[in-house]
């Protein structure tokens, strides 16, 4: 049970409250577990359908990776459409890309709702290192125009990259107009405030020990309990050992991020003129954008045990300088790290567990946007209307081989080989 942790995030983050511990018996129509982007939108929109709602965290509301990640909200799932299409067929796929928009839109009119000061901005930019990624983005640029109707991104030469990131290391990219990047932590706190304001309470520093698998489920903390008709495991990277079985199906990865000093105005500038969030199309991404204050925010590394770096900031400033060499002498005022989860086909697994409860997890770094509309499905769902939350459960799931036990080495393995092949 801690605070948030030591970020650039932290530091400026919108005012909150320190809610309560949960303390003796109560009882809720649902009961919510984890307060990252899914559990509070989850709170949130059954709030608003007239559900009495209980939302528990362990630490802090976004005290997790909702809180300390790229902030970066992109439109479609994290496959592309043609994958989809291969996967689980063109009117399936078609479904799966409108529910990636909606989930981009949702964000922006929840910011614009509650009027959530998270420094939404529109624009991201992702960037190839090899012909071959470039060749990839063209092809997925050309078919979301052909066959999707889509026309916020357009295709960006080298040059023009070059000017856009002030970095010669990439050969090209796709400018998205329609994807936004944002204060992720800010976006959390204005959304618990919401969901709070609708009627759900929130108890934090509430580890949850465990839940029967009845109908109603006993939700058991350290202090209290709750009895509730339906529960909602929403804990992604932090879900343990709560709920084996579906703990195969999804990875713990840690991923690192770091804080510069703040540029003027010219340096900022001169690193992106158009003030837009940047990803690349490495397997093991880097990713970066300016904050409101003009630091560059840049995420790089990964890790695939329990513990992080010992020193965060020179670990992510290795990858930092890769790109932006430029910038050896900048001055690091934070680095932090947090956790994720991933799926095996790097889709998220939606679905439910016997015999009253739903979960969501391994956004595979994709959870800003979906972890948002992930909680408006399940309020759907248990509501009554599950057609549009089972579109997303649908998706073909594989646990990682070897389960819980071996999906760290086969992990490290994969990651070796796919960090090798970045590398040439």
């Amino acid at each position: 049970m801690a605070e948030h942790v030591d970020s650039y995030y932290a530091a400026t983050a919108n005012s909150h409250p320190h809610r309560p511990r949960l303390e003796g018996e109560i009882s809720a129509d649902v009961c919510v577990i984890g307060a990252g982007f899914t559990g509070i939108s989850a709170a949130l929109h059954l709030a608003e359908r007239g559900y009495d709602v209980v939302l528990l965290e362990a630490n802090r509301a976004g005290w997790g990776a909702s809180g300390r990640n790229g902030g970066q909200a992109y439109n479609g799932q994290r496959r592309s459409q043609a994958d989809l299409e291969h996967m689980v067929g063109a009117e399936s796929a078609r479904r799966l890309w409108d529910l990636g928009l909606e989930a981009v839109q949702l964000v922006c009119d929840r910011v614009a709702r509650h009027d959530i000061a998270c420094d939404l901005k529109p624009g991201i930019f992702q960037v190839a290192p090899k012909q071959r990624d470039v060749d990839y983005l063209k092809r997925r640029n050309e078919k979301l125009a052909r066959d999707y109707g889509y026309t916020q991104s357009r295709l960006v030469d080298r040059d023009e990259t070059c000017h856009l990131i002030g970095s010669k290391r990439y050969l090209g990219g796709e400018l998205d107009m329609g994807c936004y990047h944002l204060h992720p932590l800010n976006l959390a706190l204005g959304m618990a405030a919401a969901a709070e304001a609708a009627g759900a309470r929130i108890f934090e520093q509430s580890p949850v020990l465990g839940f029967t698998r009845a109908e109603p489920s006993l939700v058991r903390t350290e202090r209290g309990s709750v009895m509730a008709r339906y529960v909602v495991v929403a804990c992604n990277g932090y879900l343990a050992d709560l709920e084996p079985r579906i703990a195969g199906r999804a990875m713990p990865i840690n991923n690192f991020m770091l804080a510069t000093e703040p540029f003027s105005d010219a340096a900022a500038r001169a690193l992106n003129p158009m003030d837009v969030a940047v990803s690349d199309t490495k397997f093991v991404v880097n990713y970066w954008r300016l904050s409101a204050d003009r630091r560059l925010l840049f995420g790089g590394g990964e890790t695939y045990s329990s513990t992080f770096p010992r020193d965060i900031r020179r670990f992510v400033r290795r990858f930092l300088l890769r790109v932006y060499p430029q910038l050896r002498g900048a001055r690091i005022d934070y680095g932090w790290g947090g956790t994720l989860a991933i799926t095996m086909r790097r889709l998220p697994d939606f679905g439910r567990i016997a015999p009253n409860g739903f979960y969501v997890q391994g956004y595979s770094g994709q959870g800003v946007a979906l972890g948002n509309l992930a909680g408006k499905l399940i309020a759907e769902a248990v509501s009554g209307t599950a057609e549009r939350f089972d579109v997303m459960a649908s998706v073909p799931k594989h646990a990682f081989p070897g389960g819980t036990m071996l999906r760290y080495p086969l992990l490290v393995l994969g990651m070796l080989y796919y960090s090798m092949l970045d590398k040439l």
